[in-house]
């Protein structure tokens, strides 16, 4: 009897002892869930709470928030500009070949038309070939104009029609982190990059 007793005893301590460890793993898995869905959590800063879509210039649909978990450099022009447009995209080729290949995997080199209507994917891709810009960072987008008029009054940047093919307009490159939230802006042209170089390693160093 005593030996039928023990062995009663010894099953209610086993069980008992399965059930907490079974409940800790799934507390365990539960912390973990919720601290993946804080990590994806976007604030009201972020740009990808914009519900725009884009065309880039490979003619794909795309909407901003499928670029969340890379640094975004960013920039605002068109194509048939032929005085503040070619040295912006300088100051961008500039800024990216100082950024060292390991970190450029989580960067995106962002160019987005302020003239969607000449600005057509295929002169967009016609555009990234001429200014040897082909590689995976590189993205270049066009939107409609109510898109495009939103984007432009996030990153600050002011454009103007002043005749049929040319426009006034802000020249900002603006680095936004990986959850769309602007870390950083430079305003000019030829300006001394080295704090824009800078907020992208360390963005991609972490």
């Amino acid at each position: 009897m005593k030996y039928i007793i023990n062995v009663v005893v010894l099953f209610i301590l086993f069980t008992s002892c399965s059930g907490d460890m079974g409940n800790k793993n799934q507390e365990s898995t539960t912390s973990s869930e919720v601290e993946d869905v804080e990590t994806n959590v976007i604030s009201d800063l972020s740009i990808y709470n914009l519900p725009s879509k884009w065309t880039t210039q490979n003619n794909q649909e795309i909407e901003l928030n499928s670029l969340q978990g890379d640094v975004l450099v960013m920039v605002m022009i068109y194509t048939s500009c032929k005085a503040a447009c070619p040295r912006l995209v300088a100051d961008m080729r500039n800024i990216d070949v100082q950024i060292p290949e390991k970190n450029k995997k989580n960067v995106k080199f962002i160019l987005v038309s302020i003239d969607p209507k000449t600005d057509t994917p295929e002169r967009l891709k016609a555009f990234s070939i001429e200014n040897k810009m082909e590689e995976d960072q590189w993205l270049f987008l066009r939107g409609d104009e109510e898109s495009t008029r939103e984007f432009a009054a996030v990153l600050a940047v002011n454009y103007k029609r002043i005749s049929p093919l040319d426009f006034t307009h802000s020249n900002i490159i603006s680095v936004f982190n990986q959850k769309g939230e602007l870390e950083h802006q430079q305003e000019g042209l030829g300006v001394d990059n080295k704090e824009t170089v800078e907020t992208i390693l360390a963005l991609t160093s972490k």
